[in-house]
Formats: C-alpha cells, sequence, structure tokens
C-alpha cells in the first residue's frame, strides 16, 4: 500500500482529508482560480494560439498533477516562459493561430509529456542536475526579456515583429515605436501602472482580474475614444472534447529540439518551485522523479483535451500557498471555476483589450528578471558570474533553444573545468599539536623540508588525473633536493580509478628513483581497496598507510609505529579481505 501512495500521492491526503483543510483550500483555489483565468487567455496569445486554449490548459493538467504529484501546493497550467517558447518553436512549421499551428502545439504536449513519463519512470531526473543554478537564472532572465519585448506589439497597439532574438525586436522598436495607437497605449499604461500600484498594497489583490474588468468596461462603455482598440473578441463556450494527436514522426522530428527545451525547462519551473514551496512546511517531501511522472502525465493527457504543453507558475504556485492551500483540493476547487467559466462566462471576455492582457503579461514576466542573483554572483563567485551572463545574453542573442544548449554546454563545462583541476595545497604541522592545515590559511604553520604533506580536494579520476600529477611535480621541484618524504593526505579524496591508480603508481615509481619515499594518509577504506586492487603494493610497503599525516610523520622520523598498531592491522585485514 505504501508503494502505491507513493505512485499516487493522492492516496497520502485524501483519506485523512477534514473539513479543517477545507477552507483554505477552497480560499486558494477561488485565488488562484481568479489569477489564473486572465493569465491563462493571456498565455496563450503569447503561444499564437486562440484565448480558450489558455483556459483548456488550465483544466485537465491541474487535475493529473493533483493526483500524481509529490507537491501539495504547486500550481499548473499554462505559463508565459513555456508559451513563448512553443511559439518559437511552432511558429516554424505551421502559420500562428491556424488550424494546423492549434495541431502541432498540441502535439508538442504530447511529445513533451511522453519524454518527461519516461525520464520518471526511469528515474532520469537528475539529468536536469546539469543545468546549474546561475544557467537557470540567466536563461530565465532572457526569456522574460524577451515575452516583455513582444507584448509591446499589443501593449502599444503597433504590429512589431515576434521573435525570440532581441536585436530584431529591438531594432522594430526603434524604428516603429512613434506609430504607436494613442488609445491603446492610454489604458495599455494606465493597466500596468495600476498592477504595480495593486501589487505594492498587497499581493494578493487580484490584480489582473481588476485591470480586466476595468479594460471590458471601457471598451464597452467608452467606445467612442477606443472603437479601434485591438479586442480578444469571441471566445467559444464548452468544455475541449477528447481528440488524439496525430502523430507525424516527421513532424515529431522537428519539433523535438524545442519538446527537449520545454522538457527541461518546464520540470526545473516545477522542481524549483515544489523545493521552495517544501521548505515552508513539514508534511510532505518532493520527489524528483514523481515531479516527472505527474508533470508528463499531465502534458501528455492535456494534450488528448486540447491543452498546450503546461508546467507550474511561480507566481500561482506562492499565491496558492500564501492563500492557505495544504492539498491538492485547492487544485480541483481552481478547475472546477475554470469548468464554470467555460461553460457560462466566456461571452464576458469579448470586449478584453489585448492591450490589458499584454500589461499583465509584462509585469508578471519582468518580475522573473532575477537582478539580486547577478549581483551576488558577482560578489560570491565570478566564474558563476560570467556563467549567468553568458547564459543571458546567448539567449537573447542566439534565441530560446540555443540558449539553453548553451547553458546546457557551458554548465558542463564549467563541470568539467572545476573538475578537472581541484583545489590542491601543501600542509604544514600547527605548532605544539598534531594537526596539519594548509600554508596558506594558516601562516604560523611549522614546514618541514624534508617533508612534503601534499592534500587534493577531489574525487581522483581520468579528468584531473594530470593536473595531480602536475601539481605535485611543482611542489616537489619547489623543494629541490632536501625532501626525503612525500605524504598524499587523501582524506578529501573519496573515489579514485583506473587512471588516477595509474598515475599513482608512476609517480611513486618516479620519487623511488629519486631517492624520495611516497606515504599514504587518510585513505578511505573503498579507495584504498581500489588501490589495493591496482597492485599499489607491489611498489610500497602495506605499512606506508597511516591514519593521519602525523602518524606518518613520526613514523618517518622516528621508525616507530606503536601509536598506530590498531590501525596498522585493520590494513592488513583489508588486504586480506583483498586478495580472497
Amino acid at each position: 500500500m505504501k508503494k502505491i501512495k507513493q505512485l499516487i500521492p493522492i492516496l497520502e491526503w485524501l483519506p485523512n482529508y477534514n473539513s479543517s483543510r477545507l477552507r483554505g483550500d477552497v480560499v486558494a483555489g477561488i485565488t488562484v482560480a481568479i489569477i489564473l483565468i486572465p493569465q491563462g487567455i493571456a498565455y496563450a496569445l503569447i503561444a499564437g494560439l486562440p484565448p480558450i486554449y489558455g483556459l483548456y490548459s488550465a483544466l485537465v493538467p491541474q487535475v493529473i498533477y493533483a493526483i500524481f504529484g509529490s507537491s501539495r501546493q504547486v500550481a499548473i497550467g499554462p505559463v508565459a516562459m513555456d508559451s513563448l517558447i512553443v511559439a518559437t518553436g511552432v511558429s516554424t512549421l505551421a502559420l500562428a493561430g491556424s488550424e494546423s499551428y492549434i495541431a502541432i502545439a498540441i502535439l508538442l504536449a504530447f511529445v513533451v509529456g511522453a519524454i518527461q513519463f519516461l525520464m520518471g519512470v526511469f528515474q532520469l531526473g537528475f539529468i536536469v542536475n546539469f543545468l546549474s543554478r546561475p544557467v537557470i537564472t540567466g536563461f530565465t532572465s532572457a526569456v522574460a526579456f524577451i515575452i516583455g519585448l513582444n507584448q509591446f506589439r499589443n501593449l502599444l497597439g503597433v504590429n512589431f515583429i515576434q521573435s525570440d532574438q532581441v536585436q530584431y525586436l529591438l531594432k522594430d522598436i526603434w524604428f516603429n515605436v512613434l506609430d504607436f495607437h494613442q488609445p491603446t497605449a492610454v489604458l495599455g499604461l494606465i493597466s500596468v501602472m495600476i498592477i504595480i500600484w495593486l501589487r505594492k498594497i498587497n499581493k494578493k489583490i487580484p490584480n489582473a482580474l481588476i485591470v480586466i474588468v476595468i479594460g471590458i468596461l471601457s471598451v464597452r462603455f467608452l467606445g467612442a475614444y477606443f472603437k479601434d482598440i485591438s479586442i480578444v473578441k469571441d471566445i467559444p463556450s464548452g468544455l475541449p472534447g477528447f481528440v488524439f494527436p496525430e502523430l507525424d514522426i516527421d513532424q515529431i522530428r522537428e519539433l523535438m529540439p524545442i519538446a527537449l527545451t520545454l522538457v527541461m525547462v518546464g520540470y526545473l519551473e516545477t522542481i524549483s518551485i515544489g523545493k521552495s514551496l517544501e521548505a515552508k512546511q513539514d508534511e510532505y517531501k518532493i520527489r524528483p522523479n514523481q515531479e516527472l511522472i505527474a508533470l508528463g502525465l499531465s502534458n501528455l493527457i492535456g494534450s488528448l483535451f486540447k491543452a498546450y504543453p503546461s508546467a507550474s507558475s511561480f507566481s500561482r504556485s506562492a499565491i496558492n500557498q500564501e492563500s492557505g492551500a495544504t492539498t491538492g483540493m485547492a487544485s480541483l476547487v481552481s478547475v472546477l471555476i475554470v469548468l464554470g467559466t467555460l461553460m457560462f462566462l466566456t461571452p464576458l471576455f469579448y470586449h478584453l483589450p489585448k492591450t490589458v492582457l499584454a500589461a499583465i503579461i509584462i509585469v508578471a514576466v519582468f518580475g522573473l528578471l532575477n537582478i539580486k542573483e547577478a549581483i551576488y554572483l558577482w560578489k560570491a563567485d565570478h566564474m558563476d558570474f560570467w556563467l549567468l551572463i553568458a547564459t543571458f545574453l546567448s539567449t537573447l542573442v542566439f534565441g530560446i533553444e540555443y540558449g539553453i544548449m548553451i547553458g546546457v554546454g557551458l554548465s558542463l563545462t564549467v563541470l568539467i573545468f572545476r573538475t578537472s583541476r581541484p583545489y590542491t595545497v601543501e600542509l604544514g604541522k600547527v605548532p605544539n599539536s598534531n594537526f596539519y592545515r594548509n600554508k596558506y590559511r594558516f601562516p604560523e604553520v611549522i614546514i618541514d623540508e624534508e617533508v612534503l604533506i601534499f592534500r587534493f580536494d577531489a574525487q581522483l579520476f581520468y579528468a584531473n588525473a594530470s593536473y595531480f600529477r602536475d601539481q605535485l611535480d611543482k611542489m616537489t621541484d619547489a623543494r629541490g633536493s632536501k625532501l626525503k618524504l612525500i605524504v598524499l593526505d587523501a582524506e578529501s579524496i573519496n573515489r579514485v580509478d583506473s587512471t588516477g591508480v595509474e598515475m599513482l603508481k608512476d609517480r611513486v615509481k618516479y620519487y623511488q628513483k629519486k631517492g624520495i619515499l611516497f606515504y599514504f594518509a587518510g585513505v578511505k577504506g573503498p579507495v584504498r581497496d581500489q588501490l589495493f586492487r591496482g597492485k599499489i603494493l607491489q611498489l610500497i610497503d602495506i605499512n606506508h598507510f597511516f591514519m593521519r599525516v602525523n602518524g606518518a610523520v613520526k613514523f618517518f622520523k622516528t621508525g616507530n609505529r606503536e601509536h598506530e598498531k590498531k590501525f596498522e592491522h585493520y590494513i592488513h585485514q583489508s588486504y586480506e579481505h583483498q586478495i580472497k
């Protein structure tokens, strides 16, 4: 039963659900729905789809996630970033808003869901760990900026080009911005100011709904001034029917790059939001692979009911938690309200100005520009700062699809660089003690001219074995002819591969020819086992393995190992076990 509950997390909370949770869930569900409905309509426009598809994407995906998601407060549905990625990928294959375009967007949701589900089943969530936080921040900030710029066409009533490359957007805006439509620009800018003002008063105020009501009433009753303003017009009523996407292999192949981008971005959004909400309570734990399964099923099954790719929303999830949601029941309440809207209320949105929707989107996405993180990284870690900037600029210049690819490439490059060049240092003895410390951090330590204590702070494997050798040789060369002993402090080495073992054997032989002894101190059991299997004991004595650096130095100076008798016995037992 426990395993079933892990696979279907709703079974963990639904059987014990009580009335004390209901009020908070209902209030949160209503609050999120009030925000979700206008956002869904707005984000569908970003995706190049008719507004109704934003509401379709707020239905089935929410229900599926409430059943299978390990987070009880994450709000699933259409989001700005994924919507722009959809527009970027699908616009190259069909005309925005056409039947073919809609079919491809729904097929994209099916493909994204299938990949996410399979990744979850095969527990491949760790793959996303290769996207470092600076890359995620740089990418999301760039996408937010691109989304905001793309909405200036609706905000100002100017037919700017739509693109995910900032240089083309800025050029077109620069040359055509003076052609703005005055009534559209006035209503849009007033909406922006109202949203910002209401958010400063209280973030729980449904600012999106308020400006939508103002916009609809303005167009409806001040038609003389707003007669040429672009409005949403007809949004069909009714629920989405069941339609299985047409699986065109050639089309799926063309969609694969953008689908993989959506897989990564959607999962990152969901897991990062889920983790932040998890930290605020102690009732449940986020399970990354379960999140992949839940997100995959949400997109997969959602696509069968005309939903385009969905993910978790930063703003709606935060509001869901702040409004008192404690379980997935809040999402189900939101679904009921969206259902009611689809059935009875869509005619009310006929006079909704697109400039108001643009205002909602612009304020929402510009809040994702994370300048604080860049400032923090500049002070804390320059390499991470430049990684963020490089991802940010590459996404702006080359587009979303290439931006995420460059970000992943840069993440892997930095990972390889850091693992291939770990921290190495020479240790010295702290006066009147048995401890050895970094000679650069503790200038008072005593350095013995005959002994080099070398510490390597990483696993020792093929990527950094040459660096180990070069750093060790550099330190021994600096000592000159007085050096008699090298002690490798291996406490920080948690793994060694065959390349590392062979390199160590080579160095042992090299220094033996020069008359320099080579001892090991603090070697972990698994590392020692690997060294023994690599036949290092054919080159050095088993008694040259020590528990601590101090024991190695004392043995060299006095030849006395009485203080390490127990460890020596343990080493012999370990060696005999390896032989067996």
